[in-house]
């Protein structure tokens, strides 16, 4: 059999899926790790800011002091917005 270069192969991407896949999906199972991630929203920081937050415990202590200093809204005011 020849070989190909990288050139000579058709493209696909990363996310075509070939017919003879077939998810048998009568076996799944619960994600067991789901109840802990239940309340929790992952967000990504840029590489400077993950310097100075190195851990959870830190970003979350600098929000709630932000939060702390911004006046708080009123019920009609969160209604209106």
């Amino acid at each position: 059999m020849k070989r190909t270069s990288v050139s000579e192969t058709p493209t696909a991407t990363l996310h075509d899926m070939q017919p003879e896949y077939n998810f048998d999906y009568a076996k799944a199972r619960p994600n067991r790790f789901a109840a802990r991630q239940k309340d929790r929203l992952v967000v990504l920081l840029d590489p400077d800011i993950s310097q100075v937050f190195t851990n959870s415990e830190a970003v979350n202590k600098a929000l709630r002091a932000i939060l702390s200093a911004m006046p708080r809204a009123t019920a009609r005011e969160a209604a209106l917005a």
